[in-house]
């Protein structure tokens, strides 16, 4: 290999002979503003020197003092005959940087820049708005699990448009919707999900729980087929085909897909809860309360299963288990009406009459069109012989439900309490006519109602 003494030095790029001086006056030009560069006394002479190049990249004799550096515009070009000067991609890349931004290394003299302003970028609140977004949506999804929904979609409403129109905010406005039994508006949630994100499941299960309680079948079907053919193996898709068999009541059917759901996704708590809903429909208890339990292990605050619970024990006539599995529920979602009116039915079963009058009203206060809340308190009212208390709740439930035979059934009960036996038969035909089932039990009114008619038209002779 070649000695140590021929390798070339770091500091010098490249060499070569400097062409022959004929004056001292004469320079070769830099292609800098300003004068050119310095001549030394032996540059006069016509002996060929080696010149190397400084780190200001200014041809110099070797030995001589580097000249100093000149300031340089940037935009200036170098012209024909001069080196090229150091890349800013080399003084970027290096690690040690001189105070002044230069490498002042071989003792030269350097002219400081003047301080350049900050660069002012249109993306410079990009951060602040990423936080705020961030701190918004945590905000929305922390009221939605406390159950305040109403606050949780006005918190997700305040999102800019390109935010709101997403997948998974429109499908917490959809679950926020269906928890305050605005079902209307939560179908049209879900609705605006299949637009922006046609291939997302989750949520499905609501969805199709929304569609179950209002009684749309071919709704549903549709649904579940759709679901089908984007993924038969998410668990989501199970439950939705579930639903969908458990409202043309065929709940072994029904059982067998939520179960297919659990095998999915054993950790999944309302598939649990669905399940237990199917098996209670059968009035297989134990089974009911096993996927209810099963529910509760996986989730805590799946108030769903502690209500199902509650039923459970309140259909078997155990009231005080009733009683306090409903209070269990109540305590995760407070805002639920059907909650606070099932709690007062045990109540009143109980014997607990104030109680329940007062968590029927809490129910009516939460949503005032909940018509099971009115109708059990004209009952606990009708027990109470309240019965003109009870005939304003009826009346109001009338604007409400105007085709439930069950409504004119019980108005009619309450008008022979009053006397009016005119009034009595009237609402008793009426519930006759829109409930055809219950035939046996009205027509025996009627008998009754006559009967009663006879017995005071047989006092006042």
């Amino acid at each position: 290999g070649l000695p140590p003494s021929s390798l070339p030095s770091p500091n010098v790029s490249h060499r070569r002979r400097a062409p022959p001086r004929t004056s001292s006056s004469a320079c070769p030009p830099t292609g800098i503003d300003g004068p050119g560069d310095l001549c030394t006394p032996a540059a006069a002479t016509t002996t060929p020197m080696l010149c190397e190049e400084t780190p200001s990249g200014i041809v110099s004799p070797r030995g001589a003092a580097p000249p100093p550096i000149i300031a340089r515009r940037p935009r200036d070009r170098l012209t024909s005959g001069a080196l090229p000067l150091p890349s800013v991609s080399s003084v970027r890349r290096s690690s040690r940087i001189s105070a002044t931004g230069r490498d002042t290394e071989g003792g030269g003299a350097t002219d400081t820049l003047p301080p350049q302003p900050p660069r002012v970028s249109a993306h410079d609140d990009g951060p602040a708005a990423a936080v705020a977004l961030l701190r918004r949506l945590a905000g929305a999804f922390r009221l939605l699990c406390q159950f305040r929904c109403a606050e949780g979609v006005a918190e997700l409403n305040g999102l800019p448009p390109a935010h709101y129109a997403t997948g998974w905010v429109l499908s917490q406005v959809g679950r926020a919707y269906f928890e305050m039994v605005e079902y209307p508006k939560a179908l049209q949630a879900f609705a605006q999900v299949q637009a922006v994100d046609p291939h997302r499941l989750e949520g499905a299960e609501i969805h199709s729980t929304i569609l179950w309680h209002l009684k749309r079948e071919k709704a549903l079907c549709y649904l579940a087929k759709r679901c089908v053919e984007l993924d038969r193996t998410s668990p989501h898709a199970c439950c939705v085909v579930g639903n969908c068999f458990s409202l043309q009541k065929e709940h072994d059917v029904a059982i067998k897909f939520f179960s297919r759901a659990i095998q999915l996704r054993p950790d999944f708590a309302y598939a649990h809860t669905l399940c237990g809903h199917e098996h209670a429909a059968k009035d297989d208890w134990e089974k009911a309360m096993a996927s209810y339990r099963t529910a509760i292990r996986h989730d805590e605050r799946h108030y769903n299963a502690w209500y199902g619970l509650g039923n459970v024990y309140f259909r078997q006539e155990k009231f005080d288990f009733a009683e306090h599995h409903f209070r269990k529920a109540l305590a995760i979602n407070p805002c639920s009406s059907p909650l606070y009116c099932f709690l007062g039915m045990s109540l009143h079963a109980n014997n607990k009459t104030l109680d329940a009058l007062q968590m029927l009203k809490d129910a009516i206060a939460v949503d005032p069109r909940n018509p099971l809340a009115r109708y059990q308190k004209a009952h606990v009212l009708i027990a109470m012989e309240e019965y003109e208390a009870a005939l304003v709740e009826l009346k109001q439930l009338l604007e409400v439900a105007p085709k439930e035979g069950s409504v004119y059934f019980t108005l009619g009960k309450v008008y022979k309490r009053l006397g009016q036996s005119q009034q009595a038969m009237v609402h008793f035909t009426r519930a006759l006519d829109l409930s055809p089932k219950d035939t046996q039990q009205i027509k025996a009114a009627l008998l009754n109602l006559e009967k009663d008619d006879n017995v005071d038209e047989e006092e006042e002779l």
